[in-house]
């Protein structure tokens, strides 16, 4: 959540940064909202002070016995006046809050103003997109032949876009985030994590889920609670400080988990409509990490590189781009995409998404630290990141390492997880 008073300070730039986004914010009703609230506390505090002072003077009236109702009378009505005020100013400041909260991100200077995810620059590549002899297949046919995947069933279980992952499909998918987590909490410096897999309005708000994007949370149908399924293991893993003011001493901090995803995917109706790209449930292997502000573009370089590594140690081709305006996440400062080579598309597609949230998120969950004892809290920096997501790296792996006999290769720092070289 970006400080009203940054809004109101840097009004023409934010009007800027929410065009280049293409969003919509009505930040003449925020600025109109922002002026009448502080208007309306100046105009309170006036009147506060007035009754202290009168008030005063009631008690020296009532100390020379001397008649003091006509004040006493005006103070009752200037109390009640003030009731109002104060209800007034708790309305417009909820108003005012419903606003910001919908108010997205600064982008870091660095980032390049783009229209789509057409204009994002790559980075840089690695590996080189893998050839055949013969046609590829999709994954979900690869899957479908070999009888590891089963779309057809989960659909009659639970509707489009969920499947059945059957004997070595399963096997995989388990391998797949079990080498994840190995690599991040021994190689990468991350502490393992089970977090609640359903969390309060309170927790999404802090991570920027909500209000903007509740047409695509799972929310629960329980009597007396407001709860919902986790779009991703940053929402429980960001909020674990919530409330919170951390010593400078504790960061950075690095967590991981392994986490079942759920979102209705509203907005993608008719994209990726076979297969394990985009589902409404799904695995997820999440990296968050809490930092100083001046290390927080260190961490973001170093985040992005754990998410490669997992693709590197698979063998499998890919690039990282830099997201540009139009196509950022509504949270995060700067955010590089790592996209892995499918074959059978003949392009490239997002396995992991890699976001430095400078204090935004912080602000809405309120999560501080302090320099020393004696300093003025500070907001922390979260991120946040794919390491990766399982299902996508499963059908990478399908369609990279699939065979002319319709078989598929494991990849070889799977082999001991899988206890087997080939899937057939």
């Amino acid at each position: 959540m970006l400080d009203a008073k940054f809004v109101r300070e840097n009004l023409e730039a934010v009007r800027e940064n929410i065009k280049n986004r293409n969003a919509h914010v009505d930040l003449d009703a925020f600025i109109a909202l922002d002026s009448k609230r502080r208007t309306l506390i100046q105009q309170v505090e006036t009147m506060k002070n007035e009754r202290n002072t009168v008030t005063q003077e009631i008690s020296r009236l009532k100390r020379n016995k001397e008649d003091a109702s006509a004040l006493i009378e005006a103070m009752k009505k200037l109390g009640d006046t003030i009731a109002v005020q104060d209800k007034e100013i708790h309305q417009v400041a909820e108003a005012l809050r419903q606003i910001q909260l919908m108010i997205p991100n600064m982008c870091h200077p660095s980032v390049p103003v783009g229209k789509d995810d057409s204009q994002n620059p790559e980075v840089r590549k690695w590996g080189e997109p893998t050839n055949f002899s013969f046609t590829p297949k999709e994954h979900w046919e690869i899957g479908e032949n070999l009888g590891i995947l089963d779309a057809e069933r989960a659909a009659k279980v639970a509707g489009a876009r969920f499947y059945y992952y059957i004997g070595a499909g399963a096997r995989l998918e388990r391998a797949v985030y079990n080498f994840m987590l190995d690599r991040h909490t021994e190689k990468d410096g991350y502490t393992e994590v089970i977090p609640p897999y359903i969390v309060n309005r309170k927790a999404m708000t802090g991570t920027g889920q909500l209000p903007k994007f509740s047409e695509d949370m799972y929310q629960l149908q329980v009597e007396g609670q407001d709860m919902f399924l986790i779009p991703t293991a940053e929402v429980p893993l960001t909020n674990y400080y919530s409330g919170e003011i951390l010593r400078a001493d504790q960061l950075p901090v690095y967590v991981t988990a392994l986490t079942p995803c759920f979102r209705a995917e509203a907005g993608s109706a008719g994209r990726d409509t076979r297969g394990l790209i985009r589902q409404h449930q799904f695995q997820k292997v999440e990296m968050v990490k809490y930092t100083t502000p001046e290390s927080s573009y260190d961490e973001l370089d170093k985040l992005t590189r754990n998410a490669e590594d997992i693709l590197k140690a698979l063998e499998l081709p890919y690039h990282v781009v830099c997201l540009c305006t139009g196509d950022i996440g509504f949270s995060a400062a700067k955010t590089f995409d790592v996209e892995v080579w499918f074959p059978a598309q003949g392009k490239y597609r997002e396995i992991s998404s890699c976001s430095n949230t400078e204090d935004f998120q912080a602000r809405r969950a309120n999560i501080r630290f302090r320099r020393d004892t004696k300093a003025k809290p500070e907001y922390v920096h979260t991120l946040n990141g794919s390491g990766l997501a399982v299902g996508r790296t499963v059908a990478a792996i399908l369609e990279n390492y699939q065979q002319a006999d319709g078989s598929v290769a494991v990849p070889e720092v799977l082999r001991p997880y899988m206890h087997c070289d080939v899937i057939k």
